[in-house]
Parts: C-alpha cells; sequence; structure tokens
C-alpha cells in the first residue's frame, strides 16, 4: 500500500441503506485526522465471498456485518476469535498486516455495557425476555448468561432458531441457568415473559412502521425494555406509556462502533462524539 493511499472502512448488510454507522466513523476519521473514509456496501449473499475477499486489499481497515450476514461471514474469514467463537456469530471483521481476516464480535460487550451503564442494571440474577433469535440475540444471550444472568427466555417465531440458541448458550457455560422459550403467539405467554426484569428486542421489527415484536399488554412497569433498533418505535413508545424504562439501540450502535475502530486503528473515539454524530445523521 502508498503511504498516501486512503484507508477504506465499511459496513456490509443487505439491506444497508439505512446505516448509520458511516456517520460515525467518518467523525472519528475526521477527529483523529485519519486519511481514511467509511462507506455501506449492500451485499446480497450471492456476493458476499468476493466482498470478504475484497477485504485483503492493503488499503482496507476491515468492516462492520450487520443482517443478515453474522453467521454467514464466520467461515469465510481466516480466524474467528473467541469471543466470536463462542457466540456463533461475528459483526466486525479486521484486516492484519498480512491480510489475513480475522472475525470479532463487538455487539456482546456493547450490549453488556449498555445494560449496565444505561439501563442501570446488574446482570447478574437478572431475569431477561429477549425477542428473537439473531444474531444479535445471540451476542446478547452470551453476554447475559456469562454475566450471570438467572433466567434467559427467548420469544422466537422459529422454535427450533430458539431451542438451538439456548442450547448453544448452555453449553457454553459452567453454571445453570434457567433457560427457555416460546413462540410470540404461546397462549400462555403472560406466564412465560413472569416479572422479567428486562426485556430486548433483537428483532427487525421496529424499522417500518408502527409494527411490534411484542403487545404493550405484556409490558408492566417493573420492566426496563431495550430495543436493538436505533428509531423511536412502537415497543419503546408502548413501554413508556406503560410505565417502564424504554432505551432505544443508538447507544449499543455507538459502544460496537467505537471497539470496531479500536481494532482497525488503535485509536479510541469519545462516545460523545460517536452519539452526536449519530443524532446529527
Amino acid at each position: 500500500m502508498s503511504s498516501n493511499q486512503t484507508r477504506i472502512a465499511g459496513v456490509i448488510g443487505d439491506p444497508v441503506a439505512h446505516s448509520k454507522s458511516p456517520a460515525m466513523h467518518n467523525a472519528a476519521f475526521a477527529h483523529f485526522g485519519l486519511d481514511a473514509h467509511y462507506e455501506r456496501w449492500h451485499t446480497p449473499l450471492a456476493d458476499l465471498p468476493a466482498r470478504i475477499e475484497s477485504l485483503r486489499a492493503p488499503h482496507m481497515y476491515g468492516a462492520n456485518v450487520t443482517l443478515p450476514h453474522k453467521l454467514a461471514i464466520m467461515p469465510l474469514v481466516d480466524e474467528v476469535d473467541a469471543i466470536a467463537e463462542l457466540i456463533g456469530a461475528a459483526n466486525t471483521i479486521i484486516r492484519l498486516p498480512d491480510g489475513r481476516l480475522r472475525a470479532t464480535n463487538t455487539d456482546a460487550p456493547a450490549f453488556l455495557d449498555e445494560v449496565t451503564h444505561v439501563c442501570g442494571l446488574n446482570p447478574d440474577g437478572l431475569s431477561v425476555v429477549i425477542l428473537g433469535a439473531s444474531g444479535a440475540a445471540r451476542a446478547a444471550a452470551f453476554a447475559l448468561a456469562h454475566a450471570g444472568a438467572a433466567r434467559i427466555t427467548i420469544i422466537n417465531r422459529t422454535i427450533e432458531k430458539a431451542e438451538e440458541l439456548l442450547g448453544d448458550v448452555l453449553a457454553s457455560l459452567d453454571h445453570d441457568p434457567i433457560l427457555t422459550y416460546a413462540a410470540p403467539d404461546e397462549p400462555d405467554l403472560t406466564e412465560v415473559i413472569g416479572d422479567a426484569t428486562l426485556i430486548v428486542n433483537a428483532t427487525t421489527l421496529g424499522w417500518h412502521g408502527d409494527e411490534t415484536p411484542l403487545d404493550a399488554a405484556f409490558i408492566l412497569p417493573s420492566m426496563t425494555v431495550y430495543d436493538m433498533v436505533y428509531r423511536p418505535t412502537k415497543l419503546l413508545a408502548d413501554a413508556r406509556s406503560r410505565g417502564a424504562q424504554a432505551h432505544d439501540g443508538l447507544g449499543m450502535l455507538a459502544r460496537q462502533a467505537i471497539i470496531a475502530f479500536e481494532h482497525w486503528t488503535g485509536r479510541t473515539p469519545p462516545l460523545d462524539l460517536m452519539l452526536t454524530a449519530l443524532r446529527n445523521a
């Protein structure tokens, strides 16, 4: 790579036009005076191998990875670090100096930071309901389980995916939290959700209009609702109307980006810088 060649990073997904990651990372590059640029890379599944291969070019930093590719990228890189291996999903690719590619997961530590610092909850002993069984749901479930959550319930349309996720979580632990699952149309859903302290939306429901993954009737004032979707959603509005705490996913997006940026550049952007860039995007 020539010394004056602009370094490149980007976000890989399908769709990806909604991503606010360029605003954050380009603000961070400017903050540190780096000759670098961050792009959106719309990548259907059929094009994923070629896209990953392109990251080996000397001017590439690497990439963030969003839906639906957080599991599909795993076999396409040269190495998967311990946290991504444990979770079984990755959201960040780092180009190493020799051109090899390493995958990691920055969602899990970012989410845990949000639970403790923004929601004000101690994960140890927590009772949690996670909506969905996506790569983001896997990150949340593993992070909470390994931080000592006492009960984790997965609510997902495809029961087999929920079973598989909880089986993987259990296999990774040296203790036995209560792990349960249910479908969204479960007749006894009130009982399933029970007295959960934290409800996490890890589905894509909420990106469009007034769709929601959970009816307002299931939300109690004693609950905290964390929606990984980073826009105003019906779920969050319902939570506030029911007297519950409600937080969107903007902070998680910023925190995972900071960790990825550290991997690529060795520098740590301020959280306020990233959040400001997101809000202005």
